[in-house]
């Protein structure tokens, strides 16, 4: 729409103003009337998008099916406009609705305003992306949205640049899908956004960024966040001009300003879609009338002047004024229209609320039923205590799943202890509670991983096969044929990094791909784990296969946020309603010095649950890991030992089709004595420690695990302790890290402390990063001495005559 005349007729101009008021004055309504459900104590926490009502209407006439969206907890007014939710699912989703079928966008994991559209069906297939609107699922954090947005804009560079990619109309139609992107002012003060305008910069890709600016981050005003007090002034350097390469458009406008910011948004975004070229839309004077969130009042710290002025030029306000200016329609027949929205918003309240009501009191009836009925007299059973239970139960006002659970597992107690009649009261209770237990595992614990046919678990395994005159080569010749298979037989397979395109990878592991492949699927990037990180995410929501490298373990700690808030969560925040199977590269564990010889491990497998965690020993190993994620959903970690890329292992005959299976540990060496638990790099240093206590008659089962999430799913190891009774756990990580993770696993999870005859132990790094040098690894590293002697000590705790003291 092309506000100051163009080709709507002035009755189709008319009704469209009309319908865009009455779209801002819905979602006006629903966040104040949510505000007085949180206050009233029917929802947990609310946080609204008022204020920002007119810009977003503006947006939302740009955004066509194919596009997407990655903004934050702002953007209802977006939403609604675009037509993605209803006042209804709104309200459902600030209640906690936990049904997709009425809160589609979140199932109840995130709170009210986390919006993400259903990209796959219930059968894990994608569903067409061009044939809908589509916004990647909301987190939290802020400019926690941004790295992510580069890649969902990269995607339409590749889908037009890439001829291979054009079969795949329902992901791209040539690459004409902008991702609009949104933040708060105050959260531009974050690296991420920073990091990510470079990025899109300098890649020249489709993203159209919209600046909210209210003036504030919560009470700190923006002369405390943003030099100049202005974004745009202050991102001016990376503004492009007509003979620049590279760089951004930057446009300004006033939040209250609705002709303005429909010319603004409307130019914009059609040269970001047509050039692709990134947009930065700064909207400045934008209003917040009841505050950040429910968590506080923005008059403890604005100034009576600041809140008149909020008044005066509330978008809302100066829209009605320039509608009645311009003869579009008169104060009576406003009046009418907000009205007709605050009944709207009323009665989708109501509705939401009702059906989440009427569920946990049948919910609620179903337990009654069973604890109120009189199938069985016993003179132990504590009928006052039980009655007591039940009257709280039938007199609760805030019911909720907690509150029935809860009473029905404190019943459980007072009966009789000895009753376990097949029909009796405590029978049926008990029952019913695991049911209910595992109807709450679906709403609230289920999909962290695929659990369909593309899980990575159902993958199967496939052997390296080897010539009989089969050649040793140096593993990372192993790595990049490979590679080179994947991207012969996968269109989809892009990878990226800092050296992977023209040097191939700093181990060359990507030796020639650039040059065969082309620099769209092989590519080097800037220093900026984070967007690598989030570029991977945007590529893999948008149907491609991307391997987003992180030159060093070590480095992965600027991209850790990242991972975890977004990467690991994608699947389960969306209750299985999107999916980002990225696959994460890098190389790790002892090498040279604090920086490039770290494993943290525990660091990452307790930070990033949802992401498979791979640890190969050897390049064969980390290709078949590659091979089976490639065929598989799921996002995964693996990492490369970064000392064995030049030691020599057999080629396989069958490369690019062997596959490793995750969470299937490999007995390397078998023993009777002990079992010696460990992974990666630390495998070749177990070798050689179990090589020498052969020489004294210690029997060493050598397991490597090779993946830390999943692990052990068949319970292996817990079985080689039936065998040999005493258990080790070795890795180079900190005291209480990884090996205390996977002692929790084998010990108590698994059973294996009842095949024990001595306490397991431990052989770890030192709590400090490793030292510079033979030495410094030497003496902060664990070595093959060590886990000699640890092995000693314990063989010499049953038998001290035969294994005296060493020292």
């Amino acid at each position: 729409m092309s506000v100051e005349g163009s080709e709507l007729s002035f009755a189709e101009f008319k009704k469209e103003v009309i319908t865009d008021y009455k779209i801002a004055c819905v979602s006006r309504n629903m966040s104040l009337l949510a505000r007085k459900e949180v206050l009233g104590g029917k929802a947990k926490f609310g946080i609204f998008g008022d204020g920002k009502e007119i810009p977003q209407i503006a947006m939302a006439k740009q955004y066509k099916n194919g596009d997407w969206r990655s903004g934050y907890y702002r953007d209802q007014t977006f939403v609604l406009a675009a037509g993605m939710i209803t006042p209804k699912e709104f309200f459902a989703q600030l209640y906690g609705e936990t049904r997709t079928e009425l809160n589609p966008d979140n199932g109840g994991r995130s709170f009210n305003n986390h919006f993400g559209t259903r990209l796959i069906d219930e059968d894990g297939n994608w569903k067409s992306q061009t044939a809908m609107k589509c916004t990647s699922s909301d987190i939290s954090p802020t400019a926690g949205q941004m790295p992510r947005l580069v890649g969902l804009a990269m995607a339409s560079k590749l889908y037009r640049n890439n001829p291979a990619l054009k079969q795949f109309d329902q992901f791209s139609i040539n690459g004409n899908e902008v991702a609009f992107g949104t933040i708060g002012d105050a959260s531009t003060s974050e690296g991420h956004f920073f990091e990510t305008l470079n990025a899109a910069s300098v890649l020249q890709i489709p993203m159209a960024v919209s600046v909210w600016d209210d003036g504030y981050g919560i009470s700190v005003p923006k002369k405390m966040q943003t030099t100049k007090e202005s974004i745009s002034k202050a991102l001016k350097g990376f503004e492009k001009g007509p003979k620049d390469q590279t760089g951004m458009l930057i446009y300004t406008a006033k939040g209250w300003d609705y002709a303005g910011l429909c010319q603004m948004y409307e130019e914009g975004i059609k040269r970001c879609r047509e050039e692709h070229v990134p947009v930065l839309f700064h909207v400045e004077e934008l209003t917040q009338p009841v505050g950040h969130s429910t968590s506080g009042s923005h008059e403890r710290y604005k100034t009576p002047e600041r809140l008149q002025w909020e008044k005066e030029y509330d978008g809302l306000v100066q829209m009605r004024q320039w509608v009645v200016k311009s003869n579009l329609a008169t104060d009576e027949e406003l009046d009418g229209i907000e009205q007709d929205a605050l009944t709207e918003v009323k009665a989708a309240q109501k509705e939401a609320f009702k059906e989440l009501m009427d569920a946990f009191k049948a919910e609620r009836k179903e337990l009654l039923d069973i604890i109120t009925q009189k199938t069985c007299i016993c003179s132990e059973i504590k009928q006052d205590k039980i009655d007591g239970i039940v009257a709280g139960l039938q007199s609760s006002l805030s019911l909720n799943r907690k509150e029935i659970l809860s009473a029905a597992r404190k019943v459980l107690r007072h009966y009789c202890s000895a009753c376990e009649k097949p029909n009796s009261m405590k029978s049926q209770l008990k029952a019913w509670v695991k049911k209910y237990f595992d109807e709450g595992h679906e709403n609230y614990s289920k999909w962290l991983y695929s659990e369909d046919d593309y899980s990575a678990l159902k993958v199967a395994s496939v052997a390296p096969a080897y010539a009989d005159d089969a050649p040793s080569v140096p593993g990372r010749e192993i790595l990049r044929d490979n590679f080179d298979h994947i991207f012969g037989n996968n269109p989809k397979v892009v990878t990226f990094g800092e050296d992977t395109g023209f040097l191939g990878g700093v181990n060359q592991t990507l030796e020639g791909m650039q040059a065969k492949y082309s620099d769209w699927r092989v590519r080097d990037t800037g220093i900026r784990e984070t967007t690598i990180l989030g570029k991977g995410i945007g590529l893999a929501l948008r149907g491609l296969r991307p391997i987003a490298e992180i030159q060093y373990f070590d480095y992965l700690l600027y991209a850790l946020q990242t991972m975890s808030d977004d990467l690991a969560t994608t699947r389960y925040r969306t209750k299985n309603g999107q999916k980002a199977p990225l696959i994460v590269r890098t190389r790790g564990h002892r090498l040279e010095g604090i920086w490039h010889s770290g494993s943290p491990l525990s660091m990452v497998i307790n930070s990033i649950r949802g992401v498979y965690v791979c640890v190969p020993r050897d390049m064969t190993r980390a290709a078949g890991f590659y091979n089976t994620l490639l065929s598989a959903d799921d996002p995964a970690l693996v990492i490369e030992p970064l000392n064995g890329y030049r030691l020599r292992e057999k080629q396989p005959s069958n490369i690019g089709e062997f596959k490793v299976p995750l969470g299937v540990p490999e007995i390397i060496h078998e023993g009777t004595d002990v079992t010696l638990v460990t992974y990666g790099s630390c495998v070749r240093i177990a070798e050689d420690a179990v090589r020498q206590l052969a020489d004294i008659g210690v029997s060493v089962e050598l397991v490597d695990v090779q993946t830390l999430l999943p692990f052990d799913v068949n319970k292996v190891i817990a079985e080689s302790l039936k065998k040999t009774n005493r258990v080790v756990f070795f890795d180079e990580d900190v005291p209480g890290g990884a090996t205390a993770y996977m002692m929790h696993k084998v010990v108590e999870e698994h059973g294996g402390f009842y095949h024990l005859d001595a306490a397991p132990k431990t052989v770890t790094a030192k709590d400090h990063r490793p030292a510079y040098g033979t030495d410094g690894d030497y003496f902060s590293n664990p070595n093959a001495e060590d886990v000699y002697e640890a092995i000693y000590a314990l063989m010499a705790e049953s038998d001290p005559k035969r294994f005296p003291a060493i020292y």
